[in-house]
């Protein structure tokens, strides 16, 4: 049965054309007491419009309007050629439901009017003998209703599906919206895990590097010193692998760590133990802290970190020899300020081709990213002098 059904709602003109079929045999039949009763002459024009008729139910679904039009000239021929109603007749009531479902807007309103108007005209052209004239009324309200039923049931039906074409289409943009949402959110925790690998490569990285280089230049001159240095290669190549051991756990799916496995954000109070390193790798850096130190957000935490972090790699890395750096943390009511100065004089040009600065600026539009996130806002660019300086200020709560 489901494959019949599906038959059918594929070829519904075939359907239409079987019942204009059924509707012709009908009518048909029912021109035999006429011809009896009336005559041949009388009855000589009911097959023409029994065939007109048929075409109506035929091709209701193709051209409703046409075939509106076409039922309606057919109902004026009955009344002005006083052929009277029939069996065939049925199909003025069909095509008004039709053309209330799929028709225009115009169509459908004459359809209305010619539903409403087919039984008055009717009642008055073959009016009932022996009736009174309460009962003709009677009757015609009672011939009416269907045609208004028939009308009401089709703009009922055209508002449910355009009310379903609707959802449909809202439901279709709401996926393409949650789509390109996804994207964008992918694009973000991307650029999230690739601003975090960036910190850690560039200020880890470059940190072993000075010390390798240091520890080799002193290896035989001063063997502890040497010593010292390989020390911190290693914490700081812990650190480094912890980290990313950290962030590339981001990335895996279906797999359940251990939550002790990744270490935890940096924060405001590492930030001490990051000078240190810097100190101990031949970066001098005075550190100072104004105001009371207090608990912040996690997030304000790590991006004050991270741009300290991004800062004094970009000093060591392009402040040339002999160059130092200031930090300054200064806590307000509202938020955590940030002042990194450096008085580099910039770094030869095989050195600053080798620290693999490509050019790009890609530590400052971090920051900037960073800053952004948690609604700060942040200044950097040469001092007078010389040196570089970056001044951020992280609110305590973001902006709206």
């Amino acid at each position: 049965m489901q494959r019949l059904y599906a038959f059918l709602r594929r070829h519904p003109t075939g359907v239409d054309c079987f019942w204009a079929l059924v509707l012709f045999g009908v009518s048909v039949m029912s021109v035999v007491p006429q011809r009896e009763a009336r005559g041949t002459d009388a009855t000589a024009l009911i097959i023409p419009c029994v065939l007109l008729l048929c075409v109506v139910i035929a091709l209701r679904r193709v051209v409703p309007e046409k075939m509106l039009l076409l039922a309606a000239a057919v109902g004026l021929g009955q009344v002005a050629l006083d052929v009277a109603t029939m069996a065939a007749d049925f199909a003025l009531l069909v095509i008004v439901y039709t053309v209330a479902v799929s028709g225009a807007r115009w169509a459908s309103r004459a359809a209305l009017t010619m539903g409403l108007c087919a039984a008055p005209v009717a009642q008055l052209r073959w009016p009932m003998e022996d009736v009174s004239i309460g009962n003709n009324v009677a009757i015609t309200v009672f011939q009416t209703v269907p045609f208004a039923l028939a009308w009401v049931l089709g703009d009922s039906i055209r508002t449910r599906r355009a009310y379903f074409a609707q959802l449909e289409e809202r439901a279709a943009r709401l996926e393409k919206e949650r789509e390109a949402q996804s994207k964008v959110a992918v694009a973000a925790e991307r650029a999230r895990i690739a601003r975090e690998l960036h910190d850690v490569v560039a200020h880890n990285v470059s940190v072993m590097v000075v010390q390798a280089d240091g520890a080799a230049y002193v290896l035989d001159a001063a063997p502890d010193q040497a010593r010292k240095a390989l020390e911190t290669i290693s914490s700081t190549g812990r650190q480094a692998l912890a980290e990313m051991r950290r962030l590339l756990g981001v990335l895996r799916t279906g797999e359940h760590q251990e939550a002790g496995e990744y270490v935890p954000q940096p924060d405001v109070q590492q930030i001490e133990d990051l000078v240190e390193q810097c100190r101990s790798s031949g970066l001098p850096v005075d550190f100072k802290v104004e105001g009371s130190p207090r608990t912040l957000p996690s997030g304000v935490e790590l991006t004050a970190y991270r741009i300290v972090q991004e800062a004094l790699t970009n000093t060591r890395k392009h402040g040339g020899p002999n160059a130092g750096a200031s930090v300054r943390l200064v806590y307000f009511d509202d938020g955590l300020g940030l002042l990194i100065e450096d008085d580099g004089k910039g770094a030869p040009h095989e050195l600053y081709e080798e620290g693999g600065f490509d050019g790009q600026g890609h530590g400052l539009i971090g920051m900037r990213e960073r800053v952004g996130m948690v609604g700060g806002t942040l200044d950097a660019g040469p001092r007078q002098g010389g040196g570089f300086r970056i001044s951020a200020l992280l609110p305590l709560k973001p902006a709206h």
